[in-house]
C-alpha cells in the first residue's frame, strides 16, 4: 500500500496523472476551418471558436465581422500535454494557413480574418519566434502571421461551433469555393 501511495504522489507532483488539459488559441481565418483541422488531432480534447484580441467585451460575428473591434475569428484548442505538445499544435497550425498572406486567409479578407498566433506564456512565446526563424529560412519569404499576447476569449454563436460537422455539404461547398486545400498544397506540399 505504501508503494502504490508513494508512486501516486510521484505522478500527481510531474503531472503525469493530474489530468490537466491546457489552452492554446489560434487565428487562421475561417474559425470552421480551424476547428475542424484542431479536431483531428490526438490529444486534442475539443475545440471552439470565437473571438480574440480586440477591445469589445462580448462580441458577435455582426460585430467582429463589420465593425472596428479588433478581434480576429479564433479558436481555443484545449489539449492533453501528455499525448501532444505546443510545439505540434504550433506545427498544425503553419499547415493550415497562408502564413504570407496579410489580408486575410483564403477567400475571407479583412482584418478579423487574419492570422494570428496567441502566446500566454514566455516559453509559447520563443516556440513561436522559433517557429518563424525555420519558416522563414525555409521559404526564404516574410511570414506577416501576426503575434499577440492572449488576453480574452470569447466564444462565439452556438450555430458556429461544429459547423463543419451540423452543416457539412454547405462546409464543403464553403471550403471548395475559397480554394483552401488547394492554397494549402500549393504552399506546404
Amino acid at each position: 500500500m505504501k508503494k502504490v501511495l508513494i508512486i501516486l504522489v510521484f505522478l500527481f507532483h510531474n503531472n503525469l496523472y493530474s489530468g490537466e488539459n491546457k489552452k492554446a488559441y489560434f487565428a487562421g481565418g475561417c474559425f470552421w476551418c480551424m476547428e475542424e483541422s484542431f479536431d483531428q488531432v490526438e490529444g486534442v480534447v475539443s475545440t471552439i471558436s470565437g473571438y480574440s484580441g480586440g477591445h469589445l467585451k462580448n462580441p458577435t460575428y455582426q460585430d467582429v465581422i463589420y465593425k472596428d473591434t479588433g478581434h480576429v475569428e479564433a479558436i481555443e484548442v484545449v489539449y492533453d500535454p501528455k499525448i501532444v505538445n505546443y510545439q505540434k499544435l504550433l506545427d498544425i497550425y503553419w499547415k493550415n494557413i497562408d502564413p504570407f498572406d496579410s489580408a486575410g486567409q483564403f477567400c475571407d479578407k479583412g482584418k478579423s480574418y487574419r492570422s494570428v498566433v496567441f502566446f500566454q506564456t514566455q516559453l509559447e512565446k520563443e516556440f513561436i519566434e522559433k517557429s518563424f526563424k525555420k519558416l522563414e529560412k525555409a521559404f526564404n519569404k516574410k511570414i506577416v502571421t501576426l503575434v499577440w499576447k492572449f488576453e480574452k476569449f470569447y466564444q462565439a454563436e452556438d450555430y458556429h461551433q461544429d459547423y463543419y460537422e451540423k452543416n457539412f455539404i454547405r462546409y464543403l461547398l464553403y471550403k471548395k469555393g475559397c480554394k483552401r486545400e488547394e492554397t494549402l498544397k500549393k504552399i506546404w506540399n
